[in-house]
């Protein structure tokens, strides 16, 4: 006969209480576990009062609870007996002791081994791979421009290859060309000018040196002492930009130079006494 309280003959356990009220109610477990979607093994668990068969603790009071709201029982009751029984039975898992201690000094296993050298084989195969098509993609850039100089009916130039008897060969000047350099004598303000802008605007002081580009466009000077800068064209020297007297603008191409030297009257010697 079951231990029951002395005066309503009610089961003391949590596991009797809420059996006796799904009982009541005609319901069987498997209605329980789907209303509460607590699976079917642990509402036994809790029903028998084995425990042990839960996760935890905490597992087994949220279970009673939740079985106590689906039958209609006072869930405090049931959770107070429930801690009572937990209290009371409840033992934790005891670790295992038959697993076997490892051996440091052994080495590892045959599997770890072949898992190990497939993992080499594959980072080598990738590492071949990578440095293989390396090899081909050298060669995209020329694929890629020959195949757009072929789109416009053109053919990239073909390197010369380079003989160790060939002197560098200086790029050739324009017609009319050269370079024009200007040495200052002293201290004296130049700017320097083209048809896109100023070259240079500064103070060039004795022995200052100046190279015009030979791409500048229609390059001119503009100085209040002409007569403190040297000019040369290609290392010949020619007649001054002008004299102390006034400031002066005037061009320094290497032509506007030329013409300027060739239309300079020349001296007239003087007769022979």
């Amino acid at each position: 006969m079951m231990d029951g309280d002395s005066t309503t003959g009610a089961p003391r356990t949590a596991g009797m209480m809420l059996r006796s009220a799904r009982e009541a109610q005609g319901l069987t477990l498997s209605d329980i576990a789907q209303r509460t979607r607590i699976p079917l093994r642990h509402l036994e668990a809790v029903e028998d009062g084995k425990f042990q068969a839960l996760p935890s603790i905490t597992y087994a009071m949220g279970f009673g609870r939740a079985y106590a709201r689906a039958v209609g029982v006072d869930e405090t009751e049931v959770a107070r007996a429930l801690r009572s029984e937990l209290a009371a039975n409840y033992q934790r898992p005891e670790p295992l002791q038959d697993l076997e201690p490892i051996d440091m000094r052994r080495g590892p296993s045959p599997g770890v081994v072949v898992i190990a050298a497939a993992i080499a084989i594959v980072l080598l195969l990738g590492v071949g791979l990578y440095f293989g098509t390396s090899l081909f993609r050298r060669d995209e850039p020329v694929t890629a421009q020959a195949t757009v100089a072929g789109d416009l009916g053109m053919l990239p130039p073909t390197p010369t290859p380079a003989t160790g008897n060939t002197a560098p060969v200086a790029p050739p000047v324009p017609a009319g060309g050269g370079q024009v350099t200007l040495t200052a004598t002293g201290t004296t303000w130049v700017r320097i000018f083209d048809d896109t802008g100023t070259l240079v605007n500064k103070e060039m002081k004795a022995g200052d040196r100046y190279d015009v580009p030979m791409t500048a466009k229609n390059p001119q000077i503009r100085t209040g002492r002409p007569d403190l800068l040297t000019v040369t064209v290609n290392g010949s020297n020619v007649p001054p930009l002008g004299t102390a007297e006034r400031p002066v603008t005037v061009g320094v191409s290497a032509e506007a130079l030329r013409n300027r030297a060739s239309a300079a009257p020349t001296p007239t010697p003087s007769p022979a006494g």
